[in-house]
């Protein structure tokens, strides 16, 4: 670990994962990483990023520099606070295209902290603004009238917000981050103990398909939902979304995936026979 302290008038520099900055007034005092550069002589420090010869930028090197001199009182830097709220600070951060900088300008009492965001987590951050809800089923309905041996054809309706795809960004840190999500599966619990994966919303059924089974997604009951509460079997369809993510301006990327479920009660009968 190396610790240095720097005059509040130079470059307050760290690199991400182990390093921090704290103090304020005529001092500064940062820590870093053994092997990083943190020498209080030679104004800001980041520490080289990714593999040689990398294509794609590694996790993103900030660094905070408290502005000097000061901005004027009332300046744009200031936005909505004044000097009695501390200092301006500029945070950089090697974000852009190629690992180049991205700066932002921000009001504290103290340096503010200069470790790498995660841009994974500012991706999820992006994926909470989309409200992804668990599939909107059309198929089956819960008014519907539904049989033991006639195909049931599952199906949901699509949306943004139900089955995407859903695009939003998200900023932290000097790091802006846009995500889309989509669903790319749906796994349907029918109840019985069967069940069904499909990879698509499903196809929904008209009066032209007559008895045929649905060509992606459907389910035949073998038994009456006569024995099961209220006489219902409960349905529990679980959406998969895929999110992928990218640092704006072309650099790292990435995958995650989230869960929502929503469900529907649906009665079996017995096909009557009229003679």
């Amino acid at each position: 670990m190396v610790i240095a302290a720097f005059s509040s008038a130079q470059a307050v520099a760290a690199v991400p994962l182990g390093g921090g900055c704290s103090g304020a007034g005529m001092w500064v005092v940062c820590e870093a990483e053994n092997g990083s550069s943190s020498s209080g002589d030679s104004g800001s420090h980041t520490r080289p990023s990714g593999s040689e010869g990398s294509s794609k930028p590694g996790k993103p090197v900030c660094t905070v520099e408290r502005l000097d001199p000061q901005p004027p009182e009332g300046s744009m830097f200031w936005g909505d606070k004044s000097p009695e709220d501390g200092a301006v600070y500029q945070r950089t951060c090697n974000t852009g295209p190629g690992g180049t900088p991205v700066s932002e300008h921000i009001v504290a009492a103290e340096a503010p902290d200069v470790t790498a965001v995660d841009p994974a987590v500012v991706a999820q951050q992006a994926v909470n603004k989309m409200k992804l809800a668990g599939p909107d089923i059309a198929s089956p309905r819960t008014t519907g009238t539904y049989v033991v041996g006639m195909p049931m054809w599952l199906w949901v309706n699509k949306s943004p917000t139900t089955f995407g795809p859903s695009t939003t960004s998200a900023s932290a840190g000097g790091v802006t981050v846009a995500a889309t999500a989509r669903v790319t599966r749906i796994v349907w619990e029918m109840g019985d103990g069967a069940a069904v994966t499909c990879t698509g919303a499903g196809t929904p059924y008209t009066a032209a398909h007559g008895k045929q089974e649905s060509p992606n997604c459907g389910h035949t009951y073998t038994q009456t939902s006569a024995s099961q509460p209220a006489g219902n079997y409960t349905v529990t369809a679980t959406s998969t979304w895929t999110v992928d993510w990218q640092v704006a301006g072309g650099g790292e990327e990435g995958q995650f995936t989230e869960i929502r479920q929503s469900q529907a009660q649906v009665a079996i009968g017995e096909l009557q026979v009229v003679r």
